[in-house]
């Protein structure tokens, strides 16, 4: 197996509603495991312990629950970037993604060529699109 690097994203309790969101916005094929699963028992053990989406466009996003026994903490501090030239694609998970959440720079062409945009999803997920422009085939984001 190749390496690669992928995002794993904590959530508080809805790692599988933001999961199946995630999987509406960019389909493929999501596995659940829960911590009852693994043999925890009582409060929490119906949360999500490790849940990874495979997309159809070679997209792996991880997340989990953060169990009752430990600290969650907000994950404002990354950002998921998408970015390629399939303007179709691209926009439409754009669309799927601030469904419910909050844009921030609305999708639309930039200075340097391509059109850009940044929201926060209804789960507190902070997203960049970046759509290559004919004049700038490679991008300038991501």
């Amino acid at each position: 197996m190749t390496s690669r690097l992928n995002p794993y994203i904590s959530f508080k309790d809805t790692a599988r509603e933001a999961m199946e969101f995630y999987k509406s916005v960019f389909g493929g094929e999501l596995t659940l495991s829960t911590f009852g699963e693994y043999g925890q028992e009582g409060e929490g053990s119906d949360g999500i312990m490790h849940a990874q989406l495979e997309t159809p466009s070679g997209f792996t996003l991880m997340a989990a629950d953060t169990p009752p026994q430990m600290e969650y903490r907000s994950g404002s501090s990354i950002t998921v970037s998408l970015s390629g030239d399939d303007e179709s694609d691209l926009k439409g998970w754009w669309d799927g993604l601030a469904d419910g959440g909050n844009v921030q720079m609305p999708l639309e062409k930039q200075m340097w060529g391509d059109t850009f945009g940044m929201l926060t999803d209804k789960y507190g997920v902070d997203w960049m699109v970046n759509i290559a422009g004919a004049d700038n085939a490679g991008g300038s984001q991501g």
